[in-house]
């Protein structure tokens, strides 16, 4: 249900980018405005991010190897990474060069009842693909806030896509104000202003997302829900006197390492324990379906 509502997400705004992408740069053509173009190579840009984003999640189903014996699952954290760079890179470093030599240089705006025009297909295109992505996080929200949510779900796509959508929201409304200001007080340099604005804005999104990417690449645990979830059935399995430690990490975001210390009954013998393991897998899965593999370790004796 999760990759899903990714994937889902991920079309939606591949589709609305592309769209907006053609209708900006045409734009651009006609109103030779800086901000219309850093919004067309950011469109671009995160057009790119959406392939990638797609590339990740098909790569990640590969079946374990020799050399990956767990799996590709971080190939989607991996991906989104890259996507935090792309961003940066392309649609942020971009926008702010264009955008200082748009202050420095300042021509006239031309046409701009177009770029308006453009503008607002733009923010509708936009609105339907941030919509979509909504839709498709809130199952996994939780009650958390959109700004807990999106620093704590191991779903790397979900958070790209949202405050992609959310930037590019952003971004078209400072540009039709850029626009609209240089319009209106006859001085273009505006227009580079709110390029530069645009920039910044793409810069903070990226550092967000790179952050967030790193620390899922490193390795983090399963969230307090589960992990809570999983220590609640270890315990609650006839035969387990004890949980002494446990450890967790997602593999991928519907993939969790589990290994677990466990005290069992001291008059178990060897295939009693044996039966008990079992039976600990078989709990852990049911409430937490996402957890595999499983290791359970003996702390004691049997």
């Amino acid at each position: 249900m999760a990759a899903s509502g990714s994937r889902k997400a991920i079309l939606a705004a591949l589709i609305a980018n592309s769209g907006i992408a053609v209708a900006k740069f045409l734009g651009f053509l006609v109103t030779q405005s800086s901000a219309m173009l850093a919004e067309a190579v950011h469109s671009v840009a995160d057009m790119s991010n959406q392939g990638l984003l797609l590339l990740g999640g098909r790569r990640s189903r590969r079946e374990p190897t020799a050399t990956h014996p767990f799996g590709y699952g971080r190939e989607r954290y991996f991906w989104s990474f890259v996507v935090a760079v792309v961003l940066f890179s392309v649609g942020s470093a971009f926008a702010v060069y264009e955008g200082i030599e748009k202050v420095r240089h300042p021509h006239e705006i031309r046409s701009v009842g177009w770029a308006l025009a453009i503008l607002g297909t733009g923010i509708v295109l936009e609105a339907w693909s941030f919509r979509t992505a909504i839709v498709a996080a809130s199952p996994e929200r939780r009650g958390l806030s959109w700004r807990k949510f999106i620093l704590q779900t191991r779903n790397p796509e979900l958070p790209v896509i949202l405050l992609e959508d959310a930037g590019a929201l952003f971004g078209l409304i400072i540009a039709a104000a850029s626009v609209s200001l240089s319009a209106a007080t006859d001085q273009p340099r505006w227009d580079g202003v709110g390029t530069i604005l645009i920039g910044l804005l793409l810069g903070a999104i990226a550092a967000v997302l790179a952050r967030e990417m790193k620390s899922l690449l490193i390795g983090e645990s399963a969230d307090d829900g589960d992990r809570k979830a999983i220590l609640a059935a270890i315990g609650e399995t006839p035969g387990v006197s004890s949980v002494v430690h446990l450890r967790t990490q997602h593999l991928g975001p519907d993939e969790i390492l589990v290994g677990a210390r466990v005290a069992f009954d001291p008059g178990l013998d060897v295939a009693a324990v044996a039966a008990v393991v079992d039976d600990v897998e078989e709990r852990v899965r049911a409430v937490v379906p996402a957890a595999h593999p499983i290791y359970v370790e003996p702390a004691n004796p049997a």
